[in-house]
């Protein structure tokens, strides 16, 4: 065997990550929270592989539709697939109060024994088929149902009402410190039965006419997260974070091959399966999110290379918008995760809103505002992050310059939301005019505290557009006729922000103990004047 170069493999991850970012901005964002909608689910649980970004294909198992679903949401996404197994399992969105049913059929192999699904946070009200298991009826292989006599004990159908919004999770109620650690996971969302109407025409209202100024469709999954007016949100998305110990896996996977190599009639009959897999010591080398890793995450939802895992995580948004963000926490670890640029304000926690006692009969969210949204496993988290440039202390949009004739009046909250086809909608006025440049290059005054690098010689990057500022015309503002790299190699042509998003375990942000990698993201500030496409 040859000896691993460490900084050999450094270097490649990198030149990677450059071309994939590069590739990311001048792709549509395809991000949103997607899914397949009940009330009923035909799923089962198989076993498939996961890509990892080192090039390593890992033998998994996960939850998938068995035939295809009811149908997908957001309406606005096309192109969604649902495979026979996936990571995590899919996305299941429901309104509440809907009875819910899911029928579970095991189609995993034989020595992976029996498997089932929990709902915490709901009450099953009915159970059929299979067979009595230690926390729920599981669903046996189909071996030891033939060997039972019992054809029906191959699938179990599970039957309870949708009755607490928000975001939930669901997974294996059997043997879980190997199946869950093998894929059986997924999210389920609840959507409110009766959304605020100022959801739907006061507090987003404004944010909704400025998206229609650039055409842009619309990709929430409701109005409100929850039956509460506090609750609007103007986009979302779904953070699932698991781990993945490769050692785990290669156990399960020899094993399964040697059962299936068995002459036919001698293999694996027992319910309980036949696997004997060292579940610890426990030493992860996969940190995920959606069932990817950095720089995976960031491609497209339904992306036809990851054919067993279509989630992405890659969120966009524009100044002044509110953003749900959905967050489960799957596996074994804690995951500190760490959104920059602000921090999140916390509206429920596994469905239950947080809110403040009740003063003249109103109660409002009270949740906290995190620095790092920690997962524990098995809880959720709904919370609410934007970004507006409040706190920067100069002009984001580089007003200002000669001819320059933008106008900024403070609503109450200090921000611009008189014209939403303004392309510095929701500007922070308190800032509007400051100079950032202390000796401009392009357009904008000088007068500020920051003398700009000349592009002549600072190295691009995929992602520097050769500008501070916000918009389409950035570039022009910032550095004037100074040339920058050639047209069509600035993928940041659009002149966005991009703030990373990671776990704050440093461990987390490496693929296989490579860094870049793991639990890690961008999250794209784009200006009005660039449309967000979540469509695919």
């Amino acid at each position: 065997m040859h000896p691993i170069n460490t900084q050999s493999l450094l270097v490649q991850r990198l030149r990677c990550v450059v071309i994939a970012l590069g590739s990311l901005l001048a792709l549509p964002a395809l991000a949103a929270a997607p899914g397949i909608t009940g009330p009923v689910f035909n799923l089962q649980a198989a076993a498939t592989r996961a890509s990892q970004p080192n090039g390593k294909s890992v033998y998994t198992w996960g939850y998938g539709c068995l035939g295809a679903p009811t149908g997908f949401a957001p309406a606005a996404i096309s192109n969604g697939f649902c495979p026979a197994a996936q990571l995590p399992g899919p996305t299941l969105i429901v309104t509440e109060g809907d009875t819910v049913t899911i029928n579970l059929t095991n189609n995993l192999p034989a020595a992976a024994g029996s498997t089932s699904m929990l709902f915490p946070g709901f009450v099953t009200t009915a159970v059929v088929g299979g067979a009595p298991g230690v926390l729920t009826q599981e669903a046996r292989n189909a071996a030891a149902c033939n060997l039972a006599l019992n054809a029906g004990c191959n699938t179990v159908s599970y039957t309870f009402i949708a009755s607490t919004p928000g975001t939930h999770s669901y997974y294996s109620g059997t043997q879980a410190d190997l199946q869950i650690e093998m894929g059986l996971y997924g999210a389920l969302i609840v959507l409110p039965n009766a959304v605020p109407a100022a959801c739907n025409a006061g507090l987003a209202a404004q944010n909704v006419l400025a998206r229609a100024q650039s055409g842009e469709g619309d990709f929430r999954l409701a109005h409100a997260a929850y039956d509460h007016p506090a609750s609007c949100y103007d986009r979302e998305y779904l953070f699932q974070f698991s781990e993945m110990d490769d050692d785990v896996h290669l156990q399960a996977e020899d094993q399964v091959l040697a059962d299936l190599a068995k002459p036919v009639g001698t293999g694996c009959t027992n319910p309980g399966g036949c696997l004997v897999v060292a579940t610890e010591p426990y030493t992860p080398g996969y940190f995920l999110v959606n069932g990817r890793s950095m720089p995976d995450d960031m491609d497209p939802n339904y992306a036809p290379q990851y054919p067993s895992q279509p989630y992405n995580g890659n969120p966009h948004m524009h100044p002044g918008e509110l953003t749900l963000v959905r967050i489960v926490g799957h596996g074994r670890w804690q995951h500190p995760f760490h959104e920059h640029a602000n921090h999140v304000r916390v509206l429920a926690r596994d469905g239950n809103l947080l809110l403040s006692p009740a003063v003249a009969g109103v109660s409002v969210p009270a949740g906290p505002l995190l620095f790092t949204t920690t997962t524990t496993p098995g809880m959720t988290m709904d919370g609410i992050f934007y970004w507006t440039g409040k706190g920067l202390n100069w002009d984001v949009f580089g007003h200002g310059y000669a001819g320059d004739t933008s106008v900024c009046i403070p609503d109450a909250n200090g921000y611009y939301t008189a014209d939403p086809s303004a392309a510095n909608f929701y500007e922070w006025c308190g800032d509007h005019n400051k100079a950032l440049e202390k000796n401009p290059t392009g357009q904008v005054a000088a007068g500020g505290p920051m003398t700009l690098p000349d592009p002549n010689i600072l190295m691009q990057g995929a992602w520097y557009g050769g500008s501070p500022y916000l918009g389409g015309d950035a570039t022009a503002r910032s550095v004037g006729v100074t040339p920058i790299s050639p047209a069509g190699t600035v993928a940041n042509s659009a002149g966005g922000y991009a703030y990373m998003w990671h776990s704050h375990n440093e461990r987390e942000i490496t693929t296989d103990n490579v860094f870049p990698g793991g639990m890690m993201m961008m999250m794209l500030v784009d200006p009005r004047d660039s449309a967000i496409d979540e469509t695919n």
